[in-house]
Formats: structure tokens, C-alpha cells, sequence
């Protein structure tokens, strides 16, 4: 038997403290089920120190990697108060000081003006329940010795989520919602460090649709028994690109293309 608030205190420490773990808890028998009660206590452990659940991250938004990873669907992890940010003219800086191994990754961000239910597999249905969508940085951060873990270890571990930064919003009505249907699939992105190109990458990197990644996840919410969507919550909704490494002293630009939203840019520090 794994012990839920012990585990979620060692990796909360490991996290505090910059250092690894030898060997990721799914090698002691930690599965998915038992790894979302530990996600359950963390989401405790914050509240008892005074902080809110924001909204919700995403992670393997690939089914490429469910059928190696034996999954059936993408897995998810709370982003905290504290751990998201503002950008300010498309702008905005972030201390890696506390971080052990820290990655960088674009992603669309949304944020939701209603509840969306489980069930939801039309992507303007999902939009419908969507307040704006943003670009936006997810810094992502490993208690894992080389960046080797499973699902359940992902989830366990925050979902590796570090910080979120949040560009500039771009409003979402009935009248824009055919356009962002087209455009979320086929838009491109290219991430710079220190203006020379790093990755590029597309909105089909999020199952195949940012928009399809946001209907999906309440599917998976619901398995898990977690509370729907609101509005209110932000979601992050997987990586556009491969996850980079990243290191203080750095700027970091994503700008895209086939779709309005404004570019943005992170100095890490």
C-alpha cells in the first residue's frame, strides 16, 4: 500500500528542496488511479496553506504515446495560484530559482466563461463554454532522476507543473468560433531563444486540436470522479512543441501564424 499524503510530502519536498528522487514512485507499484489521490492531497495540502486551485493542465496530448504508455486517455494536474502568471504587453519575466531541471513549452491557454461536461466531442461545443484563449508558456519541472517517469509519476508530481505565463487574450463569440475550428488544428508556432529558432510546431500537437484537448480532458476529469470545468478555470492545453530545456539568463519568444493571437515573449532570470 502507498501511503497518499507521504508520498505527496516527499515530492512536494524534493520539489522545495531542488532535489531528485533516485527512483519515480511507479517503481514501487505507484499506478494511475493511486496517483490522482495523490493529486487529490496536494490539491489538500495547498488549500490547508492558504492557496486556490486555477484550473487544470494537461499532459501526453499525443495519442501516439497512449498506446505505448497504456493509456486511454490524456492525464491532467491542478495549476495553483501562485503558479500562474500575468504577461503585460505580451511580456514578462520568470526566476528559475527554485527549479531543479526546468523545460519550456508553448501552449494554448483558455479560460472558461461556463461548466463543460463530460461527453463533449465537437470542438465548437467546446469553444461555446470558453470565455478567451491565449498564447501562453508552461514551465514544466522533473523530481525525476533524467526526466524518467510514467504516467502516474507525472501526475503524483503536480504534473511536473512549474508556472504558467499567459499572453494576451483573444476573445471567443459565436461569431469568431467557425474560424477558431479551422484554425486551431493547422496554426503554426515557432519558439525563439535569444531571437534565434529553437522548435516549431502546430495546433495538431494537442490532439490533433486545442480545442478537441479541452473536450477530452473533461472526459478524463469525469473518470477520475474530479469536479467538472467552471468558469473561471484556466486550462492548459498541452505542448506545441518538444518540451526545451531552458536556463537563467535567456528570452524566450513563441509567435504564431493562422490564427489572431498576439506573440509572446518570456525573459528568464
Amino acid at each position: 500500500m502507498i501511503d497518499i499524503h507521504a508520498l505527496g510530502s516527499e515530492l512536494t519536498a524534493a520539489f522545495e528542496e531542488r532535489r531528485t528522487l533516485s527512483t519515480p514512485p511507479s517503481r514501487d507499484g505507484l499506478d494511475l488511479s493511486t496517483a490522482y489521490a495523490v493529486e487529490r492531497e496536494l490539491v489538500r495540502m495547498r488549500h490547508s496553506e492558504g492557496h486556490e486551485t486555477v484550473g487544470v493542465k494537461v499532459g501526453y496530448a499525443n495519442k501516439a504515446m497512449w498506446r505505448v504508455l497504456k493509456l486511454d486517455t490524456l492525464v491532467w494536474a491542478h495549476m495553483y495560484d501562485d503558479t500562474v502568471q500575468y504577461a503585460k504587453a505580451g511580456e514578462a519575466s520568470l526566476s528559475l530559482a527554485r527549479m531543479i531541471s526546468p523545460k519550456i513549452e508553448p501552449e494554448i491557454v483558455f479560460k472558461m466563461k461556463a461548466p463543460l461536461a463530460a461527453g463533449v466531442t465537437d470542438p465548437a461545443a467546446a469553444l461555446e463554454a470558453v470565455e478567451w484563449l491565449a498564447l501562453g508558456f508552461e514551465i514544466i519541472d522533473c523530481p525525476y532522476a533524467d526526466w524518467k517517469y510514467q504516467p502516474a509519476d507525472f501526475v503524483a508530481a503536480y504534473g511536473l507543473h512549474a508556472a504558467l505565463i499567459v499572453g494576451e487574450p483573444c476573445a471567443v463569440t459565436a461569431a469568431n468560433i467557425p474560424e477558431l475550428v479551422e484554425q486551431l488544428p493547422t496554426f503554426k508556432v515557432r519558439l525563439s531563444k535569444d531571437g534565434q529558432l529553437v522548435a516549431e510546431g502546430s495546433g495538431k500537437n494537442s490532439l490533433r486540436s486545442p480545442a478537441l484537448c479541452l473536450a477530452e480532458l473533461t472526459s478524463a476529469m469525469a473518470k477520475q470522479g474530479a469536479e467538472p470545468l467552471v468558469a473561471g478555470d484556466l486550462v492548459s492545453s498541452g505542448t506545441l512543441t518538444e518540451s526545451t530545456p531552458i536556463q537563467s539568463g535567456a528570452t524566450w519568444s513563441a509567435a504564431v501564424e493562422g490564427i489572431a493571437l498576439a506573440p509572446l515573449t518570456l525573459t528568464v532570470a
